[in-house]
């Protein structure tokens, strides 16, 4: 295998990382992931079990001199989130990630890096490998299924941990400990349509150009979702004159603000039409951040389709495409910057006669999670669509003390100088259920400089990750 990251130190950590980047690994195909754990546990003798959702723990015993001292458990997933550029062609599925250095940022050539949480991967293998000489009893859990709904930490027995202290890898700033998370949940609004023979002009509307994120860390960043953006310009092109759904699909992940979004349409008058689609395509440019400057709308002839939607099937899609609620909703009351409930419609796809939308929603407060629920069965119930809510996972609660926060803090402090900030944040980690399952579990979340995760400019800061071995290594010398 060619490696193309050198220089870098610990180089165990930097060629493991190519290892695994060579091994497909979506959400629900972790099991090439979990061949490579249980071989390399087995080539070195280390105690090993793997579940049947994939997840595996393997467990390194206590240096010589170190035996007496309690057990730490290090813990990332193993899945990642599959984004590409529509130009790029690569299959998630089967095909290797194509890694290139860019200065000092790690990429992929126009997918999703897979650093989150890919690096975690690599970091605990190198600690397994024996490259920190001297730890107390170490257990490394490689967890599956994280990015589409924590479902390998719901299903791992928990019986087998023995540690009560926990360094969760799954964190994107190297100056920053996450220390409470919120909890979240899967809706399903599937909307029912029927069709009528094909009339008209066909015409197909693409959004495309956005910058995307993470629907929890960048919610709030003001970056645009492109599945919004096309509700609003069919609500304006409706305005203008009647027209027919055909197809409307966009985004990939429920949990990545979508960059992309496409609907096929059957119209009475096509130059009329892509002149009112121009227009709001105008207004809409005009308004958003400097991160979506790339924001396009491409407005073509297409061909003719068999069958369309009906009047009411249509205007009941983009009812609820252009007024289902999206972004922040709510910002933290007792956390100054803080979004403490929020919402992406972050999926929609049509098969055959229905349209299913897909949102997450994520809220610090459990009571809020239940109250979207109900909102949402209303909604669905008022446009003749049902719902199906699926995938909630708990929240994680700051403590007031932790003897696990404080010895990072002061390894941070001894590597990097300065104080490390502690951050609960707008996002889903294992660490909730974890905690939930094992509640005296001393926690917290950290890791290297990462950024525009989920995205296709996904970038993994090369420096920060020698930073963060490096303090993680003074972690464990202190414990």
């Amino acid at each position: 295998m060619n490696f193309v990251i050198e220089g870098r130190k610990p180089a165990s950590v930097f060629r493991f990382f190519e290892e695994i980047s060579a091994i497909p690994r979506p959400s629900y195909h972790e099991s090439g992931i979990a061949d490579y754990l249980v071989a390399f546990a087995k080539e070195r003798a280390l105690e090993c079990y793997r579940d049947e959702t994939n997840n595996v723990l393997i467990k390194k015993p206590a240096t010589k001199g170190k035996e007496q001292l309690p057990a730490i458990l290090f813990q990332g997933h193993t899945d990642m989130v599959c984004e590409k550029n529509a130009d790029v062609e690569h299959d998630f599925l089967t095909d290797p990630l194509k890694l290139y250095v860019d200065g000092k940022m790690l990429r992929a050539k126009g997918t999703t890096l897979g650093a989150d949480n890919g690096i975690a991967v690599a970091i605990m293998l190198a600690m397994l490998d024996g490259e920190i000489e001297a730890h107390p009893a170490m257990e490394c859990l490689f967890t599956t299924a994280e990015e589409v709904g924590l479902d390998g930490a719901n299903n791992f027995d928990y019986s087998r941990i023995a540690a009560r202290r926990l360094v969760n890898m799954d964190s994107e700033a190297l100056g920053r400990i996450t220390a409470g998370c919120a909890g979240g949940l899967r809706s399903d609004i599937t909307l029912p349509c029927k069709a009528k023979h094909f009339a008209g002009h066909a015409i197909r509307v693409a959004i495309s150009g956005l910058m995307g994120g993470h629907s929890g860390e960048n919610i709030n960043s003001g970056r645009a979702n492109a599945n919004k953006l096309m509700g609003r310009i069919l609500a304006a092109l409706w305005g203008e004159q009647k027209f027919a759904l055909v197809s409307l699909s966009g985004g990939s992940k429920d949990n990545a603000i979508p960059r992309e979004c496409e609907a096929l349409l059957a119209v009475a008058d096509a130059d009329s039409a892509v002149d009112a689609i121009t227009e709001c395509a105008a207004e809409i440019a005009n308004e958003l951040s400097a991160d979506d400057k790339g924001f396009r709308v491409i407005c073509e002839d297409a061909e003719e389709e068999a069958v369309m939607m009906d009047e009411e099937s249509t205007l009941r899609a983009i009812t609820l495409l252009s007024t289902v609620q999206n972004g922040v909703i709510t910002m933290s009351k007792q956390v100054q910057g803080l979004v403490e409930f929020s919402r992406n419609l972050g999926v929609i796809r049509t098969e055959g006669d229905q349209i299913t939308f897909t949102l997450s929603t994520r809220s610090s407060i459990e009571s809020q999670l239940d109250a979207s629920i109900d909102e949402l069965e209303l909604f669905a119930k008022l446009l003749g669509a049902s719902i199906r809510h699926h995938g909630r996972y708990p929240g994680w609660s700051y403590a007031k003390t932790s003897a696990i926060r404080d010895a990072y803090l002061a390894a941070y402090r001894e590597i990097v100088g300065g104080e490390a900030a502690i951050d609960v944040i707008h996002a889903g980690l294992e660490c909730g259920v974890i905690s939930s399952k094992l509640p005296d579990m001393d926690m917290i979340s950290v890791g290297p400089d990462m950024f525009d995760i989920h995205s296709p400019d996904e970038a993994l800061d090369l420096d920060s990750v020698e930073k963060f071995w490096q303090i993680v290594e003074r972690l464990i010398a202190t414990l």
